[in-house]
């Protein structure tokens, strides 16, 4: 087996992490620990917030936002109850690492620690904080410049935005690095309204409330972010589970034998990629996947399977009878609605069609002959190409090439 390369971009982020975290630990234990009530206060929260990672899902984005929050507001962090503190970047590392190395005992005991490249981000996105923020500060210069009025709240404002635009663009370096950086990175960026948002509000507000109230505004408001991170995880959980419900009535048609084993899964997980390569995002991927897992299951109605359940084949108003009885069929099953509108267009004329019927149609086509043994990937592609002129959208088509080009052109039907 081909061992895998690691990406130089995400090589160079882990050792611009590991030479900034060795310098900011050895400078600490030279200099010591500067207010280390307000080290240690800082460095439990986040240590408290890496332990809540412990019941994140695969995938969530931020799995430890209150670790997040408060390692931004240590960064943040110009006064305490009225006096000015004197920490400095390197001390705001130091306590980020130990913090981080701390909470991945039991992670590590448990297997299921986070991976280098998340500690890397969250040592380099923390220290760009603190360097917008501290020299400022300390030199008296934030003061002079802002005072003490809105203006400070629009420079934290503008430095949580900077710090957001970093992380986005660290966390694109070092995600899928099958995909071209710059989709990956407009996905990043569409996701700062999220989650991200709220851990950086969350930051400064906990380094306002400490500049006014001390060390005892953090359990305050530590709260809130706390009981929303336990309601995201729980609604994580219920939309897991509902994606597994519908992954498994998609397989219904495998078991029956309508279609090949393997096939919805293969579609949804070409079709999320094509779709993420075309632009979409957020929603309209779920829906997208969900469509694409079930746009088979019209299929039951028949009495004798198709063959390999290539059903383009049969008569246009066959495929259109199917079509419409799925979409029936993920109707009943309480689905957003645009997902059986998707499963209902199928067998429209693809210049009718919405994107994701679009993607689903020119996908299903590829696995359908990829499985016929005969033409193969590249024949496959040859052959949607060949039907852009009426049955597939040109776009869809090259978008799946790209795809697929990236990725190797394995026989869909394979496995």
């Amino acid at each position: 087996m081909t061992p895998v390369r690691t990406p130089p971009a995400v090589l160079a982020v882990r050792g611009a992490a590991l030479l900034l975290a060795a310098v900011a630990l050895g400078h600490t234990l030279w200099t010591g620990v500067v207010e280390p009530g307000h080290a240690l206060a800082f460095g439990v929260l986040v240590t408290v917030g890496e332990l809540a990672r412990w019941g994140a899902l695969p995938g969530e984005r931020e799995p430890a936002p209150l670790g997040a929050a408060g390692a931004l507001a240590y960064a943040l962090l110009g006064r305490s109850a009225g006096e000015d503190t004197s920490h400095g970047v390197l001390q705001v590392i130091t306590v980020v690492v130990a913090a981080q190395l701390l909470a991945s005992v039991p992670h590590m005991a448990r297997g299921s620690g986070p991976g280098p490249d998340q500690a890397a981000r969250r040592v380099l996105t923390v220290a760009f904080a603190a360097v917008c923020f501290q020299p400022l500060h300390h030199s008296g210069r934030s003061e002079r410049w802002f005072g003490e009025g809105p203006y400070v709240t629009l420079f934290l404002v503008v430095t949580l935005v900077l710090t957001a635009l970093c992380d986005a663009v660290l966390t694109a370096l070092t995600a899928d690095t099958s995909r071209p950086y710059g989709p990956q990175l407009r996905d990043e960026l569409r996701a700062l309204s999220g989650i991200g948002s709220a851990v950086g509000a969350t930051g400064a507000v906990m380094a306002l409330g400490v500049a006014v109230a001390g060390l005892w505004a953090l359990p305050v408001l530590c709260v809130p972010l706390l009981l929303t991170q336990v309601s995201f995880r729980r609604y994580a959980a219920v939309r897991t589970t509902y994606r597994q419900t519908i992954a498994s009535l998609a397989r219904s048609t495998e078991i029956a034998g309508y279609t090949p084993h393997g096939h919805a899964r293969r579609v949804a997980e070409l079709s999320t990629a094509v779709g993420r390569e075309l632009g979409l995002a957020g929603p309209e991927l779920t829906v997208l996947e969900y469509a694409a897992l079930m746009h088979d299951i019209g299929q039951l109605s028949l009495v004798d399977p198709v063959a390999e359940g290539a059903t383009a084949v049969l008569p246009a108003a066959e495929q259109r009878r199917i079509a419409l009885l799925g979409g029936a069929v993920v109707r009943q099953t309480g689905v957003d609605p645009a997902v059986a509108v998707v499963v209902e267009q199928q067998a429209d004329p693809y210049r009718e069609q919405q994107t994701a019927a679009r993607i689903v149609r020119a996908v299903n086509a590829y696995d359908d002959l990829c499985g016929e043994g005969v033409k193969g990937p590249l024949g496959a592609l040859e052959q949607l190409r060949l039907g852009t002129g009426s049955d597939y959208q040109p776009q869809v088509v090259e978008a799946l090439a790209r795809v697929l080009a990236r990725g190797g052109l394995t026989p869909a039907g394979a496995g």
